[in-house]
C-alpha cells in the first residue's frame, strides 16, 4: 500500500481504509501509517476503531495486538476495552477467554472515571466465563450487572442464561428467562438450547409452543436446536413434525437447516429419508457430506458411504477430520481393512490433517472388527501419541468379540491397559468381568465383580427407551412401575403375552408334525 499524502489522511478515510482491510499484515500497515502521520493523537474515536479492527479480525495474535494499543492509549474510553474484551471472549481456547476476563478486571482497576463496564461489557464478560464452564465467576459477573442497573437489559439476560445453562443451572437460566421483562427470539433460542442440550426434550417442546402463542416466529436457530434434539434422543416422530413446521412457515432451506434434517433423518434410523434430503439441499459445506457419509457407515452402507466420499472429492468442498472418520467407519463395518489404511493414509499425507486420537480409534476398530487383534495391538503400540482409555477399550471390545482367535493374549494385555488408565471407571471392569464369563475363567469374572464392591462401584441401570409421537417414554431397569407409564406397561405386557402364546403355537404345531 502506497504511503498517503499526509492531507489524505482524513478521519473517514482512514475508516474506509480500516473497513477495507482484508488481512493482518494490511492492519498493521495502516496502523504504521496512521502513527506515521500523527493523525492517531488526539483522536480516541479512530484510535478505539483501530483496536476494534485488530481485536475482531480472525487472526490468533489479533486480540494481542489490540490490547497493547489499549495499554497505550491515554485514557482509553469504553468502547475501547469492550472491543479487546469482546475479541479475546470470542477465542475458542480457555486461555483467550481468561485474557477476556483479566482485562475487564484491569478495566475495573484503571479505567474508571472515563470508562466503566456497560449492557455491552458485561455479556462479553459473561460469554467468557460460559466458555469456561465458571459459575461463581457468573454469578459475580450476575451481581455487577445487578449493581450497574444493566440486568433487565435484553443482551445481559440473554448471556446469563446462556451462562447458566452451560454451568448445568437449568432452573437459574429459566428463572432469568422467566423474569426478563422484554425478549427476543434470541432469548427464546437461548432458553431453548439449554433445555435440548440437556436432554429436557418435553420442557424444549413446551417452550416452543409458548414461544409461538407469544407471537415470536421462530427463526433458522429456533428450527436447528429443534432438529438437533430429535437427532439426540432419535425421535423420528419429533423430528418430522419439525419438519412440517419448516415447510409450513417457509423458512429458506440453507446449509445449517439442511445439514440439520440430514443429521437428525440420519440419528433416527430413516436413512433413506437423510438421502432424499442431502440430495435436494441446493448448498452443501463440509458438514452437510460428512454428516451423510457418517449416517450411511452408521448404517451399514460402507459402499454408498465410500461412494459418496469419491463424489465429495470431485467438487471443491474439501474434506476435513470428521469426514474421515465416517470414511473409516465405512471401512469398519464393511470390512475394507486395506481400504482403511489408504483413507487413513489419505488424510495425513493428501490432505494434510493431522490424526487425533478419535482417528486412531477408529482404525482400531478397523483390524479389531476383522479379527486383527495383533495387528490392532502393534498399531496401538505404534501411535506417535499416548493412546488413550478409549482407543483401549475398542481394543478390549474387539477381543472380546473374536477371543477364539486371540491365541497371542491381546486381550489380557489391553484389559491391563486399559484399568491402569481408567481404574476407577465402572465399565471398563463390567467389560473386563464380561470378557471372563464368556471365556469360562469364573473365578477371574468374580474376583473382577469382587473389586467392584469393595471399591463402591456400581453399575448404572439399563435404560431403553419408546417413541410415542412426539414423546418419548423412558424405562430403568428394576423400576417396575414408571410415573405416568401405565398404559405403556400394559400394552407391553399384553404384547409379551401374545409373543409367548404365538411362539407357544408355534412349537405345538412343530410338535403335532414331528409326532404325525
Amino acid at each position: 500500500m502506497p504511503l498517503l499524502p499526509a492531507p489524505l489522511f482524513t478521519k473517514q478515510r482512514c475508516l474506509t481504509l480500516l473497513a477495507a482491510a482484508a488481512s493482518a499484515e494490511r492492519l498493521r500497515l495502516l496502523h504504521a501509517l496512521f502513527e506515521t502521520s500523527g493523525i492517531l493523537e488526539g483522536d480516541k474515536f479512530l484510535a478505539s476503531e483501530l483496536i476494534r479492527a485488530f481485536a475482531l479480525f480472525p487472526s490468533s495474535d489479533g486480540a494481542d495486538h489490540a490490547r497493547l494499543l489499549l495499554n497505550r492509549l491515554p485514557g482509553p474510553s469504553t468502547a475501547a476495552w469492550n472491543h479487546v474484551i469482546r475479541g479475546y471472549a470470542r477465542g475458542c481456547c480457555v486461555l483467550r477467554r481468561r485474557d477476556s476476563v483479566g482485562v475487564f478486571l484491569e478495566m475495573h482497576r484503571w479505567g474508571r472515571p472515563l470508562a466503566r463496564p456497560n449492557e455491552l461489557t458485561i455479556p462479553f464478560v459473561l460469554n467468557a466465563a460460559a466458555g469456561l464452564a465458571d459459575l461463581e465467576l457468573g454469578r459475580q459477573l450476575h451481581a455487577e450487572a445487578l449493581k450497574g442497573g444493566v440486568g433487565a437489559v435484553v443482551y445481559v439476560g440473554n448471556a446469563l442464561i446462556h451462562l447458566y445453562a452451560r454451568c448445568s443451572q437449568l432452573a437459574e437460566a429459566r428463572q432469568i428467562f422467566d423474569e426478563m421483562p422484554a425478549r427476543t427470539v434470541v432469548s427464546w433460542n437461548s432458553m431453548l438450547s439449554a433445555y435440548t442440550e440437556r436432554s429436557c426434550l418435553d420442557e424444549s417442546l413446551q417452550l416452543f409452543v409458548w414461544m409461538r402463542r407469544a407471537r415470536f416466529e421462530p427463526d433458522e436457530t429456533t428450527f436447528v436446536v429443534l432438529l438437533s434434539a430429535a437427532a439426540e434422543t432419535s425421535n423420528l416422530g419429533l423430528g418430522k413434525w419439525v419438519h412440517g413446521r419448516l415447510i409450513e412457515t417457509a423458512v429458506a432451506m440453507n446449509v445449517q437447516l439442511g445439514t440439520a434434517l440430514v443429521d437428525m433423518y440420519a440419528k433416527s434410523g430413516a436413512i433413506r429419508s437423510a438421502r432424499r434430503v442431502f440430495e435436494r439441499i441446493p448448498e452443501r459445506n463440509v458438514w452437510t457430506w460428512s454428516t451423510m457419509i457418517l449416517g450411511l457407515a452408521q448404517h451399514g452402507l460402507a459402499s454408498e458411504a465410500l461412494e459418496l466420499f469419491d463424489r465429495m472429492k470431485r467438487t471443491p468442498v474439501e474434506p476435513n477430520c470428521v469426514t474421515f472418520l465416517g470414511v473409516l467407519a465405512a471401512c469398519s463395518h464393511g470390512g475394507l481393512v486395506d481400504d482403511g489404511y489408504r483413507f487413513f493414509r489419505e488424510m495425513t499425507r493428501e490432505h494434510g490433517i493431522p490424526a487425533r486420537m478419535a482417528h486412531y480409534s477408529a482404525m482400531v476398530d478397523v483390524l479389531g472388527r476383522n479379527g486383527r487383534l495383533e495387528e490392532a495391538y502393534a498399531f496401538v503400540e505404534s501411535m506417535p501419541i499416548e493412546p488413550d482409555a478409549v482407543v483401549w477399550r475398542t481394543l478390549v471390545s474387539a477381543c472380546s468379540i473374536h477371543s477364539a482367535a486371540d491365541c497371542g493374549g491381546v486381550g489380557s494385555r489391553a484389559r491391563r491397559r486399559l484399568l491402569e488408565l481408567e481404574p476407577e471407571r465402572i465399565g471398563n471392569h463390567v467389560i473386563v468381568a464380561n470378557m471372563y464369563a464368556e471365556a469360562g475363567l469364573w473365578e477371574a469374572a468374580a474376583e473382577t465383580r469382587k473389586v467392584m464392591r469393595d471399591g463402591g462401584m456400581k453399575k448404572m441401570p439399563g435404560e431403553s427407551c419408546i417413541a410415542v409421537g412426539t414423546s418419548v417414554a423412558r424405562f430403568v431397569s428394576g423400576d417396575d412401575a414408571p410415573q405416568g407409564h401405565d398404559q405403556l406397561c400394559s400394552l407391553l405386557a399384553s404384547l409379551s403375552l401374545n409373543t409367548r402364546t404365538e411362539t407357544r403355537s408355534a412349537t405345538d404345531c412343530v410338535d403335532l408334525f414331528l409326532i404325525g
